[in-house]
């Protein structure tokens, strides 16, 4: 459990607060690149609590800045995105993507005094079909997150994104507490309905596993293990890595290259993007027939977008209609009665309330990893605020790719950090296996 006070440190990200000034030592994720279009409408985008517009502009730069206008504070989402720049309706004047007013059409030519006006804009890089800004304190800004899955071209991953309705903590605890894949999703399955020859046999025989978890560099990891067969465990692997990302343990370690980022919007929604390399080996997703394990077939229907500042990615399933959950499949199919990882996985971290009050939890050695993670993050925002100490990865990205997660068989004669190291070295890189095709085709 958590004191109100340690929650409140972990939860709020606005301007000013500890663990919003955390963040804002990163580059965060803050759309995908296609919402954006040359001299299209502005967007309006929810960022750590600040109320941004997003617009690319006319040669294909992109803005990221505070919506009020400097000059009367009308919403700048209003404006006319025309030839390299963003026209405010109210008055006529005119700002760059880095915010530098360009015209005062209302001011008098002797009067002008653009060159000391700027509206707040931050910084933008893009990369990995994501708009990232950053909206730290530094001059220069820091590199970018070293991690494989963001370094693939366009045509070797996938994304997935969809909004949630919860503090950002919420959401990524929700992938750090893999113990609940053997009830939330695959409560109903039984061992013989699953393939014999896939080693994620052992996660369905044995629901009570085993934990081990540590502090890193990037931030915690932590393993599930189990007998196997005779002589070996069953492992799964999972990371957090500062400041929002996570790695799960859902597939093969072996090509298990993916990432989870929860963006917070505000202190109360999240924006979560879901990134996989196109090759990956499949997780336990199907019966031993080849069907879909009952439930888990996806199902995500989104709500129309709206330019609301909630108003992108939203599920149609949601609070206000229970997640569409079937009280007779839940008896006679799939233990929960909603159908879909993504829908499961929404309703459990949304009906716990938009904050979760810690303080009323028993947690269980199965919550290991995610009592580090709290202590990691709470550390790290303290360290921050008392001595402006950042976490390694602020400057060195590079340690992020010591980093993976996913399942395999070790033997049991192994300490679970030795058998990590050894199937890391053997695990495959799809930036390596791009360098080699690439070689191959010249």
């Amino acid at each position: 459990m958590l004191t109100a006070a340690s929650n409140d440190l972990l939860t709020r990200v606005g301007p000013g607060t500890p663990m919003g000034d955390l963040m804002r030592q990163y580059w965060i994720p803050a759309c995908l690149s296609e919402e954006l279009k040359p001299d299209g409408e502005p967007m309006r985008l929810l960022l750590l609590g600040e109320q941004l517009i997003a617009f690319r502009d006319t040669d294909g730069r992109i803005g990221v800045m505070e919506h009020r206008c400097p000059h009367r504070c009308a919403s700048l989402f209003f404006g006319r995105n025309e030839e390299g720049g963003l026209r405010c309706i109210y008055h006529g004047w005119k700002f760059d993507v880095e915010g530098n007013c360009l015209d005062m059409p209302n001011v008098p030519p002797a009067q002008d005094f653009k060159h000391r006006v700027k509206a707040k804009a931050y910084k933008v890089i893009e990369r990995a079909g994501f708009v990232w800004t950053y909206m730290g304190p530094r001059e220069e800004a820091p590199p970018l997150p070293n991690i494989e899955i963001l370094m693939l071209p366009e045509a070797e991953r996938f994304t997935r994104v969809h909004q949630r309705e919860c503090n950002w903590f919420q959401s990524l605890e929700g992938d750090i507490d893999t113990s609940h894949f053997g009830f939330l999703h695959i409560g109903g399955l039984k061992v013989e309905d699953v393939d014999p020859n896939t080693i994620h046999r052992w996660g369905v025989g044995d629901r009570a596993p085993d934990y081990k978890a540590t502090e890193t560099e990037w931030g915690t990891m932590y393993a599930a293990y189990r007998p196997a067969d005779p002589g070996t465990y069953y492992y799964r692997f999972a990371h957090f890595l500062f400041p929002f990302i996570t790695f799960t343990p859902n597939g093969s370690f072996e090509d298990q290259i993916a990432c989870t980022l929860n963006v917070p919007m505000d202190d109360t929604h999240t924006m979560t993007y879901n990134v996989a390399w196109k090759q990956k080996t499949r997780p336990l997703e199907t019966l031993a027939n080849g069907d879909w394990i009952p439930g888990l077939a996806p199902d995500m229907k989104f709500l129309p977008n709206t330019n609301d500042w909630y108003g992108r990615h939203r599920l149609v399933a949601r609070r206000e209609n229970d997640y569409f959950i079937d009280r007779d499949m839940q008896k006679n199919v799939n233990y929960t009665g909603i159908q879909g990882i993504g829908r499961q996985d929404q309703a459990a971290v949304e009906c716990m309330g938009e904050i979760v009050d810690r303080s009323l939890e028993h947690l269980a050695p199965s919550d290991r990893m995610i009592a580090i993670t709290r202590k990691r993050l709470l550390t790290a925002a303290q360290e921050l605020m008392n001595e402006k100490k950042v976490p390694a990865t602020v400057d060195n990205p590079d340690i992020c790719r010591g980093a993976r997660g996913g399942a395999f068989v070790a033997s049991a004669k192994l300490d679970w950090l030795d058998a990590y190291a050894e199937n890391l070295q053997t695990a495959k890189s799809p930036l390596g296996l791009l360098t080699r095709m690439a070689l191959a085709a010249e």
